[in-house]
C-alpha cells in the first residue's frame, strides 16, 4: 500500500494517509465522504484514468487505512492534509472533487492556500455551504440531529452504519437501488474508521461554516446534488450553493440519493470528465 506523511501526531508519531494515484494527464483528485475511505470511488478510479487523466484518491486522517489521530479531526487540520498531498505529488492543473464531507476539505483548502494548483472544483452531494441551523442559517438543520447521530454511533456503531447505509443509498421497504453486496461494502469500509473520528467529524462537517471559504472561489465551479437526497438534502446544501458561488453550474439528478457515485455512475463519470476537460457539462439531455 502507498502513503503520503502529511505531518505529525502530538505524540511525535508520522501521519500517513492511504492514497491511490493512476494514469497520466492532468490530475484529478477525488476527496470521499464519511465515514468511508478512497475506496469508495470504485467506479470514478476505474473509469477516469482511462481518458487521459491522472487520477489521485486518498483517505482522510482518522478513516480506512490511514493513520488515527486522536486530535486533529477539524477542516483546517484536512486542508493541510489536502495541501501535503498536492505538494508531495506536485500535482498542477487539478481538478478537485469533493463528495459529501469533502466537499468541506475543497472550500476551506481554497480559502486557506489560494486554490493553488487548482483548475477547477466539484462538490458533489456536499454538506457545503454550512448544514447547523443557527440565528443567521435559518434553513440548516437542528443541533439535535447531529448529537443523535453520535449518540447512536456511541450506542452501536455497527447498527448506526448499516442503517446510515440504507438511507445513504435510498435503499426502503420497496426501492433497492444498490444490492445487499453494495451495502455489505460499504459498511465494510465505513467500519475501519476509528470511532473517535467518526464521533468529532459528525461535528466537524456539521457545525462549521463554510460561506467564507465559498466566497473565494475564482475557478470554474461544478455542483452535483441528489433530489432524493436524504443524508445531505439539497435544500439545505446543493442548491444554496450558487448563493455563494454565483458562477457555479448545479446539476441536480432527479430522484438520486446521497450515494450517487454508485447509483449514478455512469453519468457522473461523464459529467466529471466533461467538467475536467475545461467543457461545461451539458444537463439538457436528462
Amino acid at each position: 500500500m502507498s502513503y503520503i506523511k502529511v505531518g505529525q501526531d502530538a505524540n511525535g508519531e508520522d501521519v500517513k494517509l492511504h492514497y491511490i494515484d493512476q494514469g497520466t494527464g492532468n490530475p484529478i483528485v477525488l476527496i470521499h465522504g464519511w465515514p468511508a475511505t478512497y475506496e469508495m470511488w470504485e467506479y470514478q478510479l476505474a473509469e477516469l484514468p482511462k481518458h487521459g487523466n491522472r487520477v489521485v484518491a486518498y483517505t482522510r486522517r482518522g478513516f480506512g487505512n490511514s493513520s488515527k489521530t486522536w486530535e486533529g479531526n477539524d477542516y483546517d487540520t484536512f486542508a493541510e492534509d489536502l495541501n501535503a498531498v498536492l505538494e508531495t505529488l506536485n500535482l498542477q492543473n487539478v481538478t478537485l472533487v469533493g463528495f459529501s464531507m469533502g466537499g468541506g476539505e475543497v472550500a476551506r483548502y481554497m480559502s486557506r492556500y489560494g486554490g493553488a494548483r487548482v483548475a477547477r472544483v466539484a462538490f458533489v452531494s456536499a454538506v457545503t455551504p454550512f448544514l447547523l441551523k443557527t440565528d443567521d442559517n435559518p434553513d440548516g438543520a437542528d443541533k439535535s440531529v447531529f448529537d443523535d447521530m453520535v449518540e447512536n454511533i456511541r450506542k452501536d456503531r455497527f447498527d448506526f452504519l448499516q442503517s446510515f447505509g440504507k438511507k445513504f443509498f435510498g435503499v426502503g421497504t420497496i426501492k433497492h437501488p444498490v444490492s445487499q453486496a453494495t451495502l455489505d461494502w460499504m459498511q465494510s469500509m465505513c467500519q475501519l474508521a476509528s470511532p473517535r473520528a467518526t464521533e468529532q467529524c459528525v461535528y466537524a462537517f456539521a457545525a462549521t461554516d463554510f460561506r467564507q471559504d465559498l466566497a473565494t472561489l475564482k475557478v470554474p465551479t461544478l455542483v452535483i446534488h441528489g433530489s432524493s437526497d436524504e443524508t445531505v438534502p439539497p435544500k439545505n446544501s446543493g442548491e444554496r450553493m450558487t448563493q455563494y458561488v454565483p458562477h457555479a453550474q448545479f446539476i441536480e439528478y432527479s430522484g438520486a440519493p446521497h450515494g450517487l457515485f454508485v447509483t449514478e455512475k455512469e453519468r457522473l463519470n461523464r459529467d466529471l470528465l466533461a467538467f475536467a476537460s475545461g467543457g461545461t457539462v451539458d444537463s439538457s439531455s436528462y
